[in-house]
């Protein structure tokens, strides 16, 4: 069993940024791919970006690369995401996901899911 907890969200303006945080539990998450994904209302959960267990490769939306940054410290079993020039289509509800096996952009891949953290960005 993986607990993931999602925290740094909030409100922000456009153009600025934010990081999130995802604290895993339970089970060391070091040999686990890992990745995001969000949901703005009325609309299907899409892939936001994912690393592999070492974080040696990672795999981004084209709505979000050269934006947005996932990195991994498996020392902390946390991963994160910087987000930078947020736009307000960015305004949805972040997950986070931990897979036993790759670092899919598939929300079927993933076994674990965070309870989700609210990021609002205000044009």
């Amino acid at each position: 069993q993986v607990q993931l907890v999602e925290s740094g969200g909030g409100l922000v303006q456009a153009g600025g940024s934010l990081r999130l945080s995802c604290a895993a539990s339970g089970r060391t998450v070091s040999n686990y791919g890992m990745g995001w994904f969000r949901q703005a209302p009325g609309k299907e959960r899409e892939f936001v970006a994912a690393i592999s267990w070492s974080g040696g490769s990672t795999n981004y939306a084209d709505s979000v690369k050269g934006r947005f940054t996932i990195s991994r410290d498996n020392a902390k079993n946390t991963v994160y995401l910087q987000m930078n020039s947020l736009k307000p289509e960015d305004t949805a509800v972040y997950y986070c996901a931990a897979a036993r096996s790759g670092y899919s952009s598939r929300e079927s891949r993933y076994d674990y899911w965070g309870q989700g953290t609210q990021v609002t960005v205000s044009s």
